[in-house]
């Protein structure tokens, strides 16, 4: 089979950075792909798990839509909509549930866990949003052009193992993974995911309901 992730060149030892480039198929940029590293040299440190990490509601819609995090951290759901939102997962990472409320709940919830956790509200049916729970302290989002770049150091030259998700994966549960080997600090490559995307499903909103 032919190895899909490919090294394009490196950058100028000015920039300090691997930059990753996920395309589909048809070699398009996949935009808002997670993509984290993990291995030796990429765990999170103690900073990165004490942190509180928020995901909250606004104009009835999850924000931000995706939110990537360390394993152990705990994740605060702030309400910033004048109505009331019931937030809940039934996900087999971390099944939780918080029941109508305003400004945000008493505690953040904990996600020991690594996996997808695909949240809704159960108020209002099309808000939908995802918790990637991950064993690493290097992650990211791919912006509009499909890239997502991470500041490294020498001392994580060397293995890793590369993990891509897409929220339009047929299976969110199973991520993409293949080996890489960092040579430099400064890197560019590129990732074609192997699985076909779903196509992206639109949800109308309903901007009146019962819960103001």
């Amino acid at each position: 089979m032919k190895k899909i992730l490919l090294l394009l060149g490196l950058l100028s030892s000015a920039t300090q950075a691997l930059e990753i480039t996920i395309t589909d198929a048809q070699g398009e940029p996949v935009a808002g792909a997670a993509v984290w590293l993990t291995g030796k040299n990429w765990q999170a440190s103690p900073s990165q798990k004490q942190r509180l990490y928020s995901m909250g509601q606004k104009n009835r819609a999850f924000t931000p839509h995706i939110l990537i995090v360390p394993n152990d951290s705990q994740v605060d759901f702030p309400n910033l909509d004048s109505i009331l939102h019931h937030v809940y997962s039934f996900s087999q990472a971390k099944s939780f549930e918080l029941k109508l409320y305003r400004d945000k709940p008493l505690a953040p919830v904990q996600f020991e866990q690594t996996g997808v956790i695909e949240l809704g509200c159960n108020i209002h049916d099309w808000m939908l949003g995802y918790i990637i729970v991950v064993d690493s302290g290097v992650y990211g989002l791919t912006n509009n052009n499909g890239k997502v770049s991470f500041a490294i150091d020498s001392s994580q030259v060397g293995n890793a193992q590369l993990n891509v998700w897409h929220e339009r994966f047929e299976n969110l549960n199973m991520p993409e993974s293949e080996p890489l080997t960092i040579v430099q600090v400064s890197q560019v490559m590129q990732y074609q995911i192997k699985q076909p995307l779903l196509e992206k499903l639109e949800f109308l909103s309903d901007e009146t309901d019962d819960y103001e």
